[in-house]
């Protein structure tokens, strides 16, 4: 009888991470669904048992050594690096703490967790990985600069493995969310108000009359395509979603190569439009 496929996803207490666990559940995956904090833990086991569905709910905190190393000892097929946070502010004023932490879960946290994985891969000579990466790892905007750096970093380190590993049989692709309406987007944009009163003194942004710059679309077609990947009815390296964003992104990434430095002091549209649209805006499609 042929194995069937065991399935480790990180970040599945919500968000894409969960309507993936249970999407592959249904197709007859074995799945590990793994949450940051034990407190997850009842919640997605008990709508597993009201489903109907044998989903291995683990607690995997990446920026934690000891819950990765436990990670490594599990019978793995396929690795989603779903888990991550963002933490909204402009360059200038984010403060080093909230810089530090995006950087410990969605980088050294996930790179981490997939070099310990790896390995088993490559001595089975077989294996895929999924980063969930995003639009915001090709192109960025104001007020997410960091959290586009970690996934800019992602998408570095998913290219090298590709290319390292290939000799090895190991699969790699990357999944590209767009704006999606999950409430990810917005609660960045809301985090300044959380930080601590000093950190608040002297900002250059008034954070309370900004709003994520985008209308959002309905999440339904990321988890979808996650899904596809994993099980490899969808093949290629690269998935933008909604894939109607690909030719605004590919402008953006063509434009910096012509871009002029420039003198004129003027807000950037973005920036404005960040002043002029109201939270959770959907696209409407």
């Amino acid at each position: 009888m042929t194995k069937r496929k065991t399935v480790l996803i990180t970040g599945a207490g919500t968000g894409f991470g969960r309507d993936v666990s249970f999407m592959l559940a249904e197709q007859g995956l074995d799945v590990i669904a793994t949450v940051e904090a034990v407190a997850q833990i009842h919640g997605l086991r008990t709508e597993a048992r009201e489903r109907d569905l044998p989903i291995r709910v683990e607690k995997l905190d990446i920026t934690d050594e000891n819950d990765r190393l436990r990670a490594a000892a599990w019978d793995v097929d396929v690795l989603v690096n779903n888990a991550a946070i963002s933490e909204g502010g402009a360059v200038v004023d984010l403060p080093e703490d909230k810089l530090r932490e995006q950087f410990e879960v969605n980088v050294f946290g996930t790179v981490l967790l997939t070099q310990a994985i790896a390995r088993t891969f490559v001595r089975r000579k077989a294996g895929k990985i999924v980063f969930v990466s995003s639009v915001a790892g090709l192109t960025t905007d104001p007020f997410a600069g960091a959290y586009s750096a970690t996934k800019h970093a992602l998408e570095a380190f998913a290219e090298a493995l590709r290319k390292e590993l290939q000799e090895f049989g190991v699969q790699i692709a990357v999944v590209n969310p767009g704006p999606i309406l999950t409430g990810f987007n917005d609660r960045m944009f809301e985090a300044p108000s959380h930080w601590h009163p000093q950190d608040s003194e002297d900002l250059v942004f008034d954070y309370r009359k900004l709003a994520f710059p985008h209308e959002q679309y309905d999440p339904r077609q990321v988890s979808e395509t996650i899904a596809k990947v994993v099980t490899g009815e969808i093949e290629t390296y690269r998935n933008l979603v909604p894939k109607e964003i690909e030719p605004e992104a590919k402008e953006q990434m063509a434009e910096v190569w012509e871009r002029k430095v420039g003198t004129t002091a003027t807000r950037h549209e973005l920036v404005q439009k960040a002043y002029d649209i109201d939270p959770a805006t959907p696209n409407g499609k």
